[in-house]
Formats: structure tokens, sequence, C-alpha cells
């Protein structure tokens, strides 16, 4: 009996201890700031530019923004796509600069215990602004793609841009974006992205009437679609352009090959084509 209890102590401990964690890191109080100049001379030497061959002018430029395992084969295939349909593109990788590339620290990534997506969304922000620096790029025409934690990224830089909230992994925005961070943003395209408690974006929405849409997957183990839907459904009446398109018998990263080891999750050609189409397509059409 002693052993259940001391048992059941400790459990509770951990409960409480990651529970802490996790408001800390919501809340930014356990989150280190630093200034915009250093972040992104952090991230610089990882970022990955695609531009599309035979481009005459600037064009516009997708934001790619990964899951909790960081870049993987999923965004080298929508930046060729990207670049076939005359896009550039700019590969964020938010875990090599860190040290972040290990499983055992990945994972909590994915359990909402390190680098939250609200924390993030300044290297959401870094990016923006390294991509409008570029003389290649459009910055008139920027889009945001995230996948899954990189979603979340994306719809926590659209909901605390518009609600004068700065990045917790800033002190303060980019030069340039303090009055207006979403200027050129023209259009968020999010995969499967997690909607869930910890977002922002789903308790306070955002007000910046940019096409927004859903690639999202029914049944998801990882990241619920159900939130996400009721996020599109509210937003969508009060009368922002935001609409969802959901997949069936796929599961969460449908259109990631590389795995984890005993990953439970499939790789699927077809969706993966379908949705490199609409989500082409969608960015077209927005940034039109």
């Amino acid at each position: 009996m002693w052993a259940l209890i001391a048992g059941a102590a400790a459990a509770g401990g951990a409960a409480a201890l990651v529970a802490a964690n996790m408001l800390g890191r919501y809340t930014g109080l356990t989150v280190p700031r630093t200034d915009p100049a250093t972040l992104a001379h952090l991230l610089a030497p990882h970022l990955r530019f695609t531009a599309p061959e035979g481009a005459e002018g600037p064009v516009p430029c997708a934001i790619l923004v990964s899951g909790c395992d960081g870049p993987r084969d999923n965004l080298d295939r929508w930046a060729r796509a990207l670049a076939a349909a005359g896009w550039a593109s700019l590969v964020v990788d938010s875990h090599a600069p860190r040290g972040f590339t290990e499983f055992q620290i990945w994972r909590l990534i994915c359990a909402g215990q390190l680098l939250t997506g609200a924390e993030r969304a300044g290297d959401v922000a870094v990016a923006v602004a390294a991509a409008k620096a570029r003389p290649e790029v459009d910055e008139g025409r920027i889009a945001l793609v995230g996948f899954s934690h990189g979603g979340w990224a994306v719809l926590e830089f659209l909901s605390m841009a518009d609600h004068g909230q700065v990045p917790l992994t800033l002190t303060h925005w980019p030069e340039g974006m303090a009055e207006r961070p979403l200027d050129g943003v023209a259009a968020a395209l999010l995969l499967y992205p997690y909607c869930g408690q910890l977002s922002r974006a789903s308790r306070q929405g955002w007000r910046s009437r940019i096409p927004a849409l859903f690639l999202l997957v029914e049944g998801d183990a990882i990241a619920s679609e159900k939130p996400c839907r009721s996020l599109v459904a509210r937003e969508a009446g009060r009368g922002l352009p935001v609409r969802e398109h959901v997949y069936s018998g796929v599961t969460h990263g449908f259109d990631q090959q590389e795995r984890a080891a005993l990953s439970f999750l499939s790789f699927d050609a077809a969706t993966t084509e379908d949705a490199l189409a609409r989500g082409t397509a969608f960015l077209r059409g927005a940034a039109a």
C-alpha cells in the first residue's frame, strides 16, 4: 500500500511539474526573450530559400514552417511544387539552430513542453522580415504555410499580431513590423495544425482579412481536427475568408515520408498530390 501511495504521489508530482512548465511557457514567464536581430542571426544559417527558375522581377514567397520534428522531406516537396507554380519559398528551421534535433528533445516540442507555437511565432516574424528583405521577393505577396506544430505557430503569429501581442521569444517586433506586423501577408495555408486548448488563435481569433485554408485530416489522432473546424466555422461566421478541406482515410502528416522509428503515421501519395495542387491553387488565387 505504501508503494502504491508513493507511486501515486510521484505521478501527481510529475503531472504538477508538467502543468507548471506548460503554464510558464504559455504565459511566457519562463521563456527567454531576445531582440529580433539576435534571433535572425541564430536562424539565418538554417533558412533555405528556393526561387522559381527563369523568374523575372520580384515573385511571391511562401514561408514554410515545419512540424514538431523539424523540416522533413514534405517541405522540400512543397518548395518544388511552389517553384513550379512561380513562387519562391523560405524553409524555416526552428530546431537545428537550437540543437533540438534528437528525438528525446523534439518529442517535448510535440508535447507542448518546449518551444510552443507562441514561441515559434517569433521565428515566423523573423522569417517574414528576412523574406521581405530579399530582392527576388515581392514583399506584398507573402504566404504563411504551416505544418502541424508549424501551423500552430502560424496561427499564433496571426492572432498575436492582431491583438498587439509580441511573440514570446521576442522583446519587440522586427524592424518595420511594429505598427502593422501582417503587412504583406497575403495568405495562410495550414496543414493539419494544432488548434487545441493552448492555441491563442482558437480562443481569440484574428481580425485581418487574410485568406486562410485549412487542410485537415478526419479523425486526426495527433492534432484533432475538431477544434480547427470550430475555429474555421467561427472565423468564417464573422466574415473572414477562412475555409477548410477535410481528407478522410489518411493520417496526420500524410505528405511526409521521413518518419521516426515505430511511427504509426503513413505517407499517402494521392492525397499529397491533391494537397499540393489545392494548396498552390489557393495561394495563387489569394495573392493575385
